[in-house]
């Protein structure tokens, strides 16, 4: 028992130290950007009938229960969603390695993906195959914040972040830590009130509430782009 307690405590602060190597301000825009996540998936399942955007657990198992009910359409789309978000994350990933302002352009581009799925909306083009650019969107997003070839924060991995919850409260309840409960359960209720908001803006139709979104991503740009060069100003100022 003493030895799993000191495991889940090992891992918890692991987890900590790879979240606190994010600065609050970063953990402020990774909320804002899973709120986006939450209600674009919010209004993508609605659209699809079931189907998720951004949470590919859930279009994993949809897609096996499509197959065992000959559900094919639904399963092929299922299908494509999470091939688009693997895409977008290996998209991602390469931008990560080449682009020098990395965040600021994936975000961009995610807006974009948002709009044009809006403007499709408007041109009469409303099969759910549309949304698989918002699913190569949402895997890009995840890759804003990596180290050592992974995400230091996992914007819509909801999963994920619950688990990191748990194991913090572990550790509350252990005395091990006191705070590392906070910074995933913000990221998690931002994911969560992101999803009643888009469940609410869906009603005033599909496409302004993904036109909203996609504002609420350029906004989100220009902080990052904001954020960068206040950065390099400081890096100047101490050289």
């Amino acid at each position: 028992m003493t030895r799993s307690l000191k495991r889940s405590a090992l891992c918890v602060e692991n987890k900590e130290a790879g979240v606190r190597s994010v600065t609050r301000r970063d953990l402020w825009i990774s909320a804002g950007l899973a709120f986006v996540a939450g209600y674009v998936d919010a209004v993508g399942f609605i659209e699809t009938g079931g189907l998720f955007v951004s949470f590919m657990s859930g279009n994993s198992t949809q897609l096996g229960i499509e197959v065992l009910d000959g559900g094919v359409e639904t399963a092929m789309v299922a299908v494509g969603l999470i091939v688009a978000f693997v895409i977008g994350v290996i998209i991602g990933g390469l931008a990560a390695g080449h682009l020098r302002d990395q965040r600021r352009w994936v975000v961009l581009g995610s807006a974009a993906a948002l709009a044009a799925v809006a403007g499709l909306q408007l041109a009469g083009v409303d099969s759910s195959w549309r949304f698989l650019l918002i699913a190569a969107a949402m895997g890009a997003l995840n890759t804003l914040y990596l180290a050592d070839g992974r995400a230091r924060v996992a914007i819509t991995y909801a999963t994920g972040t619950l688990v990191s919850v748990g194991l913090a409260l572990s550790a509350l309840l252990t005395r091990t830590s006191t705070t590392a409960w906070r910074r995933p359960l913000l990221l998690w209720g931002a994911l969560a009130a992101g999803a009643v908001g888009g469940a609410g803006a869906y009603r005033l139709g599909s496409e302004t509430a993904l036109f909203a979104a996609a504002g609420a991503l350029v906004v989100l740009m220009i902080v990052l782009s904001v954020q960068r060069r206040v950065s390099r100003i400081g890096r100047a100022h101490h050289s």
